[in-house]
């Protein structure tokens, strides 16, 4: 007999809030002491979250399982899809690169494959977990899809999971996809569908009711609630579609200036987020060179398309800025994986593993020599790192596909159990790593930016926000910001009622 009892948060498109609805589920349950587990079948993402076995999965199940209190497993995202050109993705089957694929040639033969996958993952789960929350894609509705999907109702058919329809009322339209949404699906998966929650919604609630009365009536399905919107929530993002809402603080008088890099390939940009959360800190994404200005610090995010990326550096001219603000001697620079590569001075793709393009330069500014290889990295890591003659212990994860091997003698950044990881600068001020996650790391971060500010002749700051605290805080916010403006009670007589065929 089966141990768990699934439910599934759908939506009526791409960006409705079903990643963080999911998480606020996951430690919903978690705290009223269900195991849980989140769920989703197939992810299309370039921020990738490493298990604690060394395998890679989407970001958002691994932050989901985290909210949950949970170990994350592939289990939880059997399925992960990485793009890295046109048309192009990298197929990553439970935590190891399976092979790249076309959308079409995806469609066509990984169908079979991925039903099989799923269902196992799915099963295992099961024995497990008390609680299952998955996760859908985009819409239910995309009838142009619909006939080999392998992430919305097909999987909640798979789970027997009744399913939460979520509505974005801030792009407008709320009740128009709702309906449209449920009119589309088939009778047997409009019957699967429990209630609806429409998010991110601003104003007075009275002035919805109408409309929550309409559609309740009109439709014959339950609104389980209205969720306001919520702001300054530090919980990493999934996906660069999210990166349009990293807009700077407009206080520009903030002491600090960190610019980032946005190439078109960018990956786990949220190596960043512990910057937005520092009270001296104007964080900004950069895309063309003379947006760079003047900053204290430059950071060089990753890239699932390294010489691709490198060579938008060239021709949009921020190179050349770049080796500018190092000349002037003032401007920090941090480049985390494929921007560590970007520092050396060289890559190399012999076999088009990542690109087509054979441009070998790189930024010269560390002495490295970059090989794109066909063997991936992906572990969780930790050691001690050095700075500002400050030994300092870090944890991190890489995830890269390339040897870098050393044209020179380096001054090593990490010591780690098999050797030395990361370069930098005789000055420090210019800095390697193959570590995402090295600014979530509180005493690098602070000591960075003191660095900083004794530079601009400004007092250090030696007490500062504890971001893995931050995190916590900001799961129990959020579970209880959805408490708040769900029927809680409602949705878990739903659950019940459902799987015992009522």
């Amino acid at each position: 007999m089966r141990k768990a009892l699934p439910i599934m948060i759908q939506g009526t498109h791409s960006d409705a809030g079903k990643s963080v609805l999911v998480t606020a589920f996951c430690r919903i349950f978690a705290q009223d002491g269900y195991r849980t587990a989140p769920f989703k079948s197939q992810n299309m993402a370039l921020n990738s979250y490493i298990t604690i076995d060394g395998k890679e999965i989407g970001r958002a199940q691994g932050v989901q399982a985290e909210a949950a209190g949970v170990p994350a497993t592939t289990d939880m995202n059997p399925i992960l899809i990485k793009p890295s050109r046109e048309n192009d993705a990298q197929i990553v089957v439970h935590g190891k690169p399976f092979q790249n694929m076309n959308a079409f040639d995806y469609r066509k033969d990984f169908f079979n494959m991925g039903l099989q996958l799923i269902k196992d993952a799915i099963k295992s789960l099961s024995h497990t977990y008390e609680r299952i929350v998955i996760e859908g894609a985009g819409s239910p509705a995309e009838v142009n899809l619909n006939d080999r999907e392998l992430v919305n109702m097909r999987v909640a058919r798979m789970a027997d999971a009744p399913v939460i329809l979520v509505g974005d009322i801030e792009k407008g339209g709320v009740f128009a996809s709702l309906v449209g949404t449920l009119q589309l699906l088939s009778p047997e998966d409009r019957k699967r569908v429990v209630g609806v929650i429409i998010n991110k919604f601003r104003g007075d609630v009275k002035l919805l009711e109408p409309g929550l009365k309409w559609f309740e009536e009109y439709t014959g399905k339950p609104v389980l609630g209205v969720i306001p919107y919520l702001q300054d929530l530090h919980i990493e993002a999934e996906d660069s579609v999210i990166l349009d809402r990293y807009k700077p603080d407009e206080d520009q008088t903030k002491d600090i200036d960190i610019a980032v890099i946005r190439y078109p390939k960018i990956s786990n940009f949220t190596d960043v987020d512990p910057f937005f959360a520092e009270p001296d800190c104007h964080v900004r994404f950069v895309t063309k060179a003379d947006q760079l200005k003047q900053p204290d610090l430059v950071i060089l995010p990753g890239s699932k398309n390294t010489i691709e990326d490198l060579l938008f550096l060239k021709q949009s001219g921020i190179m050349e800025k770049i080796h500018s603000l190092h000349n002037n001697g003032k401007t920090m620079i941090v480049g985390i994986c494929g921007g560590f590569q970007m520092l050396g001075l060289s890559i190399s793709d012999p076999d088009a593993i990542e690109s087509p393009l054979q441009h070998e330069w790189g930024l010269g500014l560390l002495p490295l020599r970059t090989t794109i290889t066909t063997e991936k990295t992906t572990v969780l890591s930790e050691g001690i790192l050095t700075f500002q003659q400050t030994p300092m212990k870090v944890k991190g994860y890489e995830i890269h596909m390339g040897k870098s091997f050393f044209e020179e003698k380096r001054n090593p950044l990490i010591k780690t159990e098999i050797g030395y990881e990361g370069s930098k600068s005789d000055d420090e001020r210019v800095i390697g790593t193959y570590f995402h996650g090295i600014f979530h790391n509180d005493g690098f971060r602070e000591t960075l930016l003191n660095k900083i500010r004794k530079q601009k002749g400004l007092e250090q700051i030696t007490e500062r926000v504890s971001f893995n605290q931050l995190r916590e805080s900001a799961f129990d916010r959020l579970a209880d910001h959805v408490r708040n403006h769900v029927q809680l009670d409602v949705i878990y007589e739903k659950i019940e009622n459902f799987h015992r065929g009522e």
